[in-house]
C-alpha cells in the first residue's frame, strides 16, 4: 500500500508554524536541513503525539530528531546496525537525547529485541534498509518477525519505495 503526503494532519501543521523562537523552532531548523526526498518521508508517516516510534537503520538521525519533536510527549528509538552510525546519531541528536525524547541502540534489525521492560512501538520505519527493501531477502524475513514482535498489535511498518512510502504487512 502506498502511502502519500498528508498535508492536512494537524500535527504536521503545528510542525510548519514559522517561528524563529519558541517549542517549534527546533523542529523547523532541523526540517529545513532535511532534503526534500526525506522531508517528504517524514510529512507521510501517520505521527501522533505521544506515539512510541522506531527507525530501522537511521543514521545520521535527521529525520529521527524532526520526529522526535513532532510527537511531543512521545519517543523514537533509533536502532542501527554499524557503531559509527550509532555514534552519528548520538551526536547529531544529543538534545533530544538528553531530553529523553529520543534513543539510540546499536543492533541490526534481525537481531532486534524489545528489552525486558520496554514499551512496544505503534509505528516503525525504515529508509534504504537492504534487509527490508529486497536486497538482502533471508535477513528480511527475520528483520519482519523481530520487528512485528516490538509493536503493539495494531502497530505498522513503513519503507521507502512507495509515493513516497510503502506499507509491509507483518501479520
Amino acid at each position: 500500500m502506498a502511502i502519500a503526503q498528508n498535508a492536512s494532519s494537524s500535527l504536521l501543521s503545528a510542525a510548519r508554524l514559522d517561528t524563529s523562537s519558541g517549542p517549534h523552532a527546533e523542529v523547523n531548523r532541523t526540517m529545513a536541513a532535511l532534503s526534500p526526498r526525506l522531508s517528504g518521508i517524514v510529512d507521510a508517516l501517520p505521527l501522533r503525539s505521544g506515539m512510541r516510534v522506531l527507525e530501522i537503520g537511521g543514521a545520521p538521525g535527521a529525520a529521527a530528531k524532526v520526529i522526535a519533536h513532532r510527537l511531543g510527549n512521545g519517543h523514537v528509538l533509533v536502532i542501527d546496525r554499524s557503531a559509527k552510525g550509532v555514534a552519528q546519531i548520538e551526536r547529531n541528536a544529543a538534545a533530544e537525547i538528553a531530553a529523553g525524547l529520543l534513543s539510540v541502540r546499536q543492533v541490526a534489525a534481525e537481531d532486534f529485541e524489545l528489552l525486558p521492560d520496554e514499551e512496544p512501538f505503534e509505528l516503525a520505519f525504515a529508509i534504504r534498509v537492504g534487509a527490508l527493501d529486497g536486497r538482502h531477502p533471508r535477513a528480511g524475513l527475520a528483520a519482519k518477525q523481530r520487528i512485528a514482535k516490538a509493536l503493539t498489535p495494531t502497530g505498522r511498518l513503513f519503507i521507502d519505495g512507495g509515493d513516497p512510502l510503502q506499507e509491509l504487512e507483518l501479520r
